[in-house]
């Protein structure tokens, strides 16, 4: 049996509507399986997982895992990209779980996948970055950051509400009904347009918004960002395109423009919402770039992943 050690994982115990917490006695019984040594520490409230991760990692722990959902497992990279020495690791414990497949693990982990994660096989993952900030799955400008914001509180120091994918479903429905575009000026590879867009998705990974693939041919390992923008549509047409998502054909509709960059700048006259793997910022002006090989991650290289390898 394989003996590692400076095993750390940060559990965010009310993931998944509480799932997270659940998973912590499995946590112990997988390290002890494994011959793992480390520590279990559980996050108290928003930003707790990036101090964590950075006191681990300054205290030298090799291996900084996340349990939780899309938002804990955000946090814990922040302080990790570009951190030599330290491999980060995800277990899904939320209710979206987009990034995790990334990676190629499930939204829930059986025996094989722990296996996998403690075989500790690596790769070198992009990350993005948009005004400072880095995301390690996908950011969204326009109608999808207007979903999260709908699905968002203030109370508390912010936080996505409470609620499952039904509940989810609906802020999206409730927002292909009341959103309205806004002028944007866009650039790509350096060249501006003005455009008015419905949806503006940057991603590192395929799926978001709780399993769309709105950016399907995204690779986490080929510094570049995939970017799916959508012209404006009218309420049915929004409809139509939201089916098209679901089916994975919207990138056949000619309403759908589909681009590969690794530096984007998108400039609005008022200050308006974007979310970094569901999580709100503000402003009028938003500089993105991909970092590449930011993140040294465990991924199961005998699944279906979203490498080049």
């Amino acid at each position: 049996m394989k003996r590692t050690e400076g095993w750390a994982f940060i559990v965010n115990p009310i993931a998944g509507n509480g799932f997270g917490a659940t998973c912590v006695e499995t946590v112990k019984q997988m390290m002890k399986r494994h011959g793992a040594e480390g520590e279990i520490v559980l996050t108290e409230a928003k930003g707790h997982a990036t101090a964590l991760a950075a006191s681990f990692a300054d205290r030298g722990f090799r291996n900084i895992v996340g349990v939780g959902g899309d938002g804990t497992l955000s946090e814990m990279a922040q302080p990790l990209v570009g951190r030599r020495g330290v491999t980060f690791g995800a277990v899904a414990a939320g209710t979206g779980n987009d990034f995790i497949h990334i990676l190629g693990f499930p939204d829930r982990f059986t025996d094989s996948d722990w296996a996998a994660l403690f075989e500790e096989s690596t790769v070198a993952m992009d990350a993005g970055r948009c005004n400072g900030k880095y995301f390690i799955n996908g950011m969204g400008l326009g109608f999808d950051a207007q979903v999260a914001y709908a699905n968002y509180h203030m109370e508390n120091g912010g936080g996505v509400r409470k609620g499952s994918k039904s509940k989810y479903m609906w802020q999206i429905v409730k927002t292909i009904l009341q959103y309205h575009e806004k002028d944007m000026l866009l650039t790509i590879d350096g060249r501006t347009e003005q455009r008015k867009c419905f949806l503006n998705t940057i991603a590192n990974g395929r799926r978001l918004a709780g399993g769309l693939f709105l950016t399907p041919r995204a690779v986490a390992d080929d510094g570049l960002l995939d970017i799916c923008i959508t012209e404006p549509l009218s309420i049915p047409q929004r409809f139509k395109e939201l089916v098209s998502v679901m089916k994975q054909t919207h990138l056949q509709d000619s309403v759908v423009h589909y681009h590969q960059s690794a530096s984007i700048v998108a400039e609005f006259t008022e200050e308006v919402p974007a979310h970094l793997d569901g999580e709100l910022i503000f402003g009028r002006r938003f500089q993105i770039d991909a970092v590449p090989g930011a993140l040294r991650a465990i991924y199961n290289p005998k699944a279906d992943h979203y490498f080049r390898r």
